[in-house]
């Protein structure tokens, strides 16, 4: 039962992510997409990279993090945008500003889905 659970909350969050690409992309021309299908695969993307990399940078940025009573997260969470979009080639986020504004996007939406 509880690796339902765990599934279940994967798979949601792989939809938030998708729900929070297409978010930016509506609300920003600059941002696009070739194929629908590059969504799915931005939101399959993000999510292996947040299980793989992140840690790893949150942890070597802890001090600024501390400093920045942890809106350094947002850097970091824009830097995984980043990551994602030059592994997928469907997916066109022109800059840091725009990969914010995406990760700005996914934050809300977690906030209402992961209390």
């Amino acid at each position: 039962m509880r690796e339902v659970r765990i599934l279940a909350v994967a798979i949601l969050k792989i939809i938030v992510n998708i729900v929070g690409f297409y978010l930016a992309a509506r609300f920003f021309p600059e941002i696009t997409y070739d194929h629908p299908s590059a969504l799915l695969w931005a939101g399959l993307v993000l999510g292996v990279v947040n299980v793989l990399v992140r840690p790893i940078l949150v942890l070597l940025t802890l001090p600024i993090k501390i400093l920045t009573f942890g809106l350094f997260t947002l850097v970091i969470n824009t830097l995984m945008v980043l990551l994602t979009a030059s592994l997928i080639g469907g997916l066109h986020i022109p800059g840091f500003w725009h990969a914010f504004a995406v990760a700005i996007f996914i934050s809300i939406l977690n906030m209402f889905f992961f209390k």
